[in-house]
């Protein structure tokens, strides 16, 4: 049923959320409950689907399906900014929250196209910074068309904030990153607390994937792709399986075929008997418990989730040092860097948390103290909060979307595209 200009008003703004897909969305649980206490309507918009639906029921809010292809498509691509306009003629939110570099681009087209008051473009990362050829320079264009046609762009991390500003993808001036970073923070006093845990929690988990009791288990959450340093990873266990005849893998996370592994390494990782895959999996904490440090030997990031969580559960991180990781680990306190593509490298990194437990220990002690200190998601809620407010206050007086019949779609598209062929200092920046 249509609710009325008068429910509008009672509602408070409307705050409408886009990703692609709808498992995107669950970063954001506990700031949706937070945001509507303060006096939004949250609602969320992102492919249809089972997990859509349990998520809007979860959280008690409206959820709206719209077909949006991951890959780049560019038909079905305008077929989903055609939909999403029509979308937000309907549900006429005051401002649209787009995440993600697909999802991003598809709500500020067509939030843009339907005129939404204040418009915010969420950076989580860079698929452009391990692109190459037309695909980058595709990837390129798209950022430059979200960032323009956002009022306010953010970005999850410092690092990456720098990497945006230094390849002319958004104005300096325009883009800004919330806290310490991250996109929802971790809860290190309630889910991710080793002190929470059934006592008999780690060898629990161990006892059911088989792991020994005194065995040093490294850990890997996250998805099974070639961008995540798998191919690495693998040839570090190659180097390290005899020489640690104690160290296991627990890998928690889903195969993709989208940048899939090598057939060698997947048929490594599923037929090794000391190397647990454990599929897709969200209750992490009691994994966590099972693990002694977590692996990310990814080549890009934009804030990674689960160095945040294992240094919630006091464990050491290796990662690699790139735009993301280099917000998430301090390098000899929270855990080790080390460069991207380098196994060898990795496996000293590893070869040197098995072999000294006190260092694990620091380490994770370290890493747990940071993130209670830095990254309380309650804080970032309010950072965030506090920003919506200051661009309802800049933006928000403007009439809800669709009053007014919009230009023509090709019109503005063009528009769109000669924005992002103008120079960084050129481009608008509002908010």
């Amino acid at each position: 049923m249509a609710s009325s200009e008068s429910d509008r008003d009672d509602r408070g703004p409307t705050l409408l959320h886009v990703t692609t897909v709808p498992e995107t969305l669950q970063f954001l649980s506990g700031q949706i409950g937070h945001m509507k206490r303060v006096g939004f309507d949250v609602q969320a918009l992102s492919s249809p689907g089972d997990y859509l639906e349990q998520f809007g029921r979860r959280e008690g809010i409206a959820v709206h399906g719209v077909d949006m292809p991951r890959r780049i498509t560019p038909l079905g691509d305008l077929r989903a900014v055609a939909r999403i306009r029509r979308l937000l003629c309907r549900v006429r939110p005051t401002i649209i929250h787009g995440h993600t570099p697909k999802g991003g681009l598809l709500a500020m087209l067509g939030g843009w196209l339907a005129r939404v008051p204040v418009r915010i473009y969420h950076i989580h990362g860079l698929p452009l910074m391990t692109a190459r050829g037309g695909k980058r320079a595709l990837l390129r264009l798209t950022e430059r068309v979200s960032c323009a046609l956002a009022h306010q762009v953010l970005c999850v991390s410092e690092s990456v904030r720098e990497v945006v500003v230094s390849e002319g993808l958004c104005p300096a001036e325009k883009i800004k990153v919330l806290g310490s970073g991250s996109i929802n923070g971790v809860d290190a006093e309630g889910i991710f607390n080793p002190a929470r845990l059934p006592a008999d929690g780690r060898e629990t988990v161990r006892r059911r994937y088989g792991i020994p009791h005194n065995a040093v288990v490294a850990g890997f959450v996250g998805r099974i792709v070639r961008d995540k340093g798998m191919v690495e990873l693998a040839e570090a266990w190659r180097t390290l399986r005899e020489e640690l005849p104690d160290l296991h893998l627990l890998l928690v996370g889903p195969f993709e075929p989208q940048d899939a592994v090598p057939a060698d390494v997947e048929a490594l990782l599923r037929n090794d008997p000391r190397i647990h895959l454990l599929g897709l999996n969200w209750d992490t904490p009691p994994l966590y418990a099972a693990m002694d440090l977590v692996l990310l030997p990814t080549y890009r990031e934009g804030f990674p989730v689960s160095p945040l969580e294992a240094a919630a559960m006091q464990l050491p991180i290796v990662a690699t040092r790139v735009a993301g990781c280099v917000d998430a680990v301090v390098d000899g306190v929270t855990g080790t860097l080390v460069p991207a593509r380098d196994a060898r490298s990795l496996a000293e990194a590893i070869r040197s948390y098995v072999r000294d437990p006190d260092l694990r220990n620091r380490h994770g002690g370290a890493a747990r103290q940071r993130v209670q200190r830095q990254f309380r998601p309650e804080a970032l809620w309010q950072a965030q909060y506090q920003e919506y407010v200051r661009l309802l206050r800049s933006h928000g007086a403007a009439r809800p979307v669709c009053d007014k019949p919009a230009p023509a779609t090709g019109d503005n598209l063009r528009h769109a595209l000669w924005l992002a062929s103008m120079p960084t200092r050129l481009l608008p920046v509002t908010g």
